[in-house]
């Protein structure tokens, strides 16, 4: 069983930052992970993903400002979340794909609340 724990989500005000952080349970090689989020009332979003060998793809509206990055060793893949905007404001799920299966894990989420 592979289990994906969230933390360091918050409320901030505009322009300020949260880093946020998922530890897995468990990795394969090649799984790609990242981060999802969804705002009240409107579709899940991919935010960030990182794939095994350090390929980075991240969402327009947040490109400049959020950094993803991944320790396999520490099974760990962080979120630094910079000049945060209220539109951020959402529910921030960690994933976790493994590759060559069907299997996706999911954290539980994390709220980001950013005030005006």
């Amino acid at each position: 069983q592979v289990q994906l724990v969230e933390s360091g989500g918050g409320l901030v005000q505009a322009g300020g930052s949260l880093r946020l952080s998922c530890t897995a349970s468990r990795i394969f090689y090649g799984d790609v992970m990242g981060w999802y989020r969804q705002a009240p009332g409107k579709q899940r979003e991919l935010v960030a993903t990182m794939t095994d060998g350090g390929s980075t793809d991240y969402v327009d509206s947040v490109k400049g400002r959020f950094t993803i990055s991944r320790d396999n060793a520490k099974k760990t893949v962080d979120l630094q979340m910079n000049s945060l905007k209220p539109e951020d404001t959402a529910v921030y799920y960690c994933y976790s794909r493994r590759v060559g299966t069907v299997y996706t894990y999911w954290g539980q989420g994390t709220q980001v609340t950013v005030s005006s």
